[in-house]
């Protein structure tokens, strides 16, 4: 039987110039997905270089049929960040919070949204932010699948939505500092907007030459791109409703088509990581914190062609 989840475009994590950003929210309008979340989750300085295109995509996807929400910063330490935050339910539109402070500036009441970058890791804290007014959780990505289950059966009590992270480079951390400015010599207050020149991350390996990280201005996201290409059934039969695309460059509107193809049983697993894998930014995909033992492991490891290198210990 076909699994019923959909599918959430979640923020893009990366410094675009404006006329990208317009061409893929123009692009994700005839894709097959329910919502999208628009808007900066990392760095505020960044926004006013796009900012402008952010009513547009409004328009052009809830015109599409899509569900729209604005995500809260990744990390609000500013006064400027914490007056555009509160700016944010002046707008009308849903908030997905992703810094539990942003609540302070939601009037009680408002239904919102929770990001993955909150840690919701258990059913406490599931049931505290679904008493403040959320109405759909994406759960951290490092959760393994039986923590997954026992989450998606009280969202079903609660009558809360419960999705997971589908696809994407994975967020680790967040810092005060910014890596990109400091690889290129530059203080962080004048960063020169370096991190535009990698739009998916800058690769950093180990000492001894081995692919580990990558960095995205202040944040660190995994060296490989998580992918739940094999374990759509598990999470089907967890309760998980909808999995989440992290925004890439390339043909990111063919890879919400695979992943909805593959989750009406039109193609298999293999099918869809074989798509992948020549379009992810180093090649390598993971499902490792939800299978274990490891978060860079890659369950199609094992069916992988002669020669092919094991997908382990590398995020």
């Amino acid at each position: 039987m076909p699994n019923t989840m959909d599918l959430t475009v979640g923020p893009n994590q990366f410094f675009w110039d404006a006329s990208t950003v317009r061409r893929f929210y123009q692009s994700l309008a005839n894709a097959p997905i329910s919502r999208v979340v628009l808007g900066e989750l990392v760095c505020s300085k960044r926004l006013p270089f796009w900012q402008d295109e952010i009513a547009p995509a409004v328009e052009c996807l809830t015109e599409a049929g899509k569900s729209v929400a604005l995500t809260s910063l990744a990390l609000i330490t500013l006064k400027r960040e914490r007056k555009a935050t509160a700016a944010l339910a002046e707008i009308g539109l849903l908030i997905e919070v992703n810094d539990l402070t942003a609540l302070h500036s939601l009037p009680k009441g408002l239904a919102f949204w929770v990001g993955p970058l909150i840690n919701v890791y258990n059913e406490g804290t599931l049931r505290w932010l679904v008493q403040r007014g959320a109405t759909r959780i994406c759960l951290p990505p490092e959760l393994p699948l039986d923590s997954v289950a026992t989450l998606a059966r009280l969202g079903r009590e609660l009558g809360v939505a419960i999705e997971v992270w589908g696809h994407g480079r994975l967020p680790l951390a967040i810092s005060g500092r910014c890596y990109h400015a400091r690889l290129h010599d530059h203080a962080k207050d004048s960063c020169q907007f370096v991190c535009g020149l990698d739009p998916d991350g800058r690769d950093v390996e180990t000492l001894d030459g081995q692919d580990f990280l990558a960095v995205n201005g202040v944040q660190t996201l995994s060296q490989s791109t998580a992918s739940m290409a094999h374990q759509i059934e598990a999470l089907g039969e967890a309760g998980v409703i909808s999995l989440r695309l992290s925004p890439q460059s390339g043909d990111f509107s063919g890879i919400c088509d695979a992943y909805a193809r593959r989750i009406s049983g039109q193609i298999t697993g293999d099918d869809l990581a074989k798509a992948l894998t020549p379009q992810v930014p180093g090649g390598r995909l993971s499902d490792g914190f939800l299978r274990g033992p490891f978060g860079a492991d890659w369950s199609g490891a094992e069916t992988a062609p002669a020669g092919v290198e094991r997908n382990r210990h590398v995020l």
